[in-house]
């Protein structure tokens, strides 16, 4: 056991890099403690997490922005501290962005379930590893008060649609619905039409439009369902779906969309 969980706070998850909504802070604090990008760590909504440290270590914070402390003292945001036996760590509400990510030296078991209160958490092997010296340039929190601009390429779908709906799709600004979570980013805004009905000749009847098939599917897959507000598939998405993806988020740009806040507008960028 490496610390126990005082208050998990909203929505605390110990997961591994690839399940991080926002991977590139995740990768930022394993690097600073000598890591490797394997490493599990913490992906906390909002702030509210209380952690108490049963064995020293060192940990490093990034993501969202906000008053983190360790014993009642303020910590700094991207820099490797640290923590001794006993310790309290603290998460404020998060002012900028979303997600804090924290990292710990070893690296943190990711766990299938969300962290509940007294739950415990496992730090990996420290030997070899140690906080490293090098200067990392730190990421910057989201500001709430200011779009998120997405660059998308065209999807596997795209050609199903006139140009006057990618260029709406791309030209018109998207707010981030509240019913946004880990699945997907949902964008709310003025409704896309649906694709154009490719008819095909039944044998005994008149044309049809053949039925959505199941497909795979990708982070950042924008989709368009028949409500004609899209979705932008995000690291919890589930493995397949019958709508289709008329454009995908550059891997790049994805992470930011995990830093967006419920209400903020998004654009995207084609």
């Amino acid at each position: 056991m490496g610390a126990v969980a005082v208050d998990p706070g909203p929505l605390t998850l110990a997961l591994s890099p690839d399940q991080a909504l926002d991977r590139a802070s995740l990768h930022l604090a394993n690097a600073m403690l000598g890591n490797p990008d394997s490493a599990g760590g913490l992906e906390i909504l909002l702030g509210g997490l209380r952690l108490r440290f049963v064995t020293a270590s060192a940990l490093a914070i990034t993501g969202a922005e906000g008053v983190v402390k360790l014993n009642g003292s303020e910590l700094p945001f991207n820099k490797a501290v640290r923590v001794s036996p006993g310790a309290v760590l603290e998460f404020g509400p998060a002012l900028f962005g979303i997600r804090y990510y924290l990292a710990v030296q070893g690296g943190i078991e990711p766990q299938t379930e969300p962290l509940r209160a007294a739950g415990s958490l496992t730090f990996g092997r420290a030997h070899g590893h140690n906080i490293s010296t090098e200067n990392h340039a730190p990421r910057r929190a989201l500001d709430p008060e200011r779009p998120v601009v997405a660059r998308v390429e065209r999807g596997p779908q795209a050609e199903n649609y006139d140009a006057g709906t990618w260029l709406r799709l791309t030209s018109e600004p998207w707010i981030l619905s509240p019913e946004s979570d880990r699945v997907g980013a949902r964008l709310v805004g003025r409704p896309l039409g649906p694709a154009g009905a490719t008819a095909v000749a039944g044998a005994t009847g008149p044309a049809t439009t053949p039925a959505p098939q199941a497909q795979p599917l990708l982070s950042g897959s924008v989709l368009l369902p028949p409500s004609g507000f899209p979705v932008i598939a995000l690291a919890g998405h589930p493995p397949t779906s019958k709508s289709p993806v008329i454009a995908v988020v550059r891997d790049e740009d994805l992470d930011l969309l995990g830093q967006a806040r419920p209400g903020q507008m998004v654009h995207l960028l084609g």
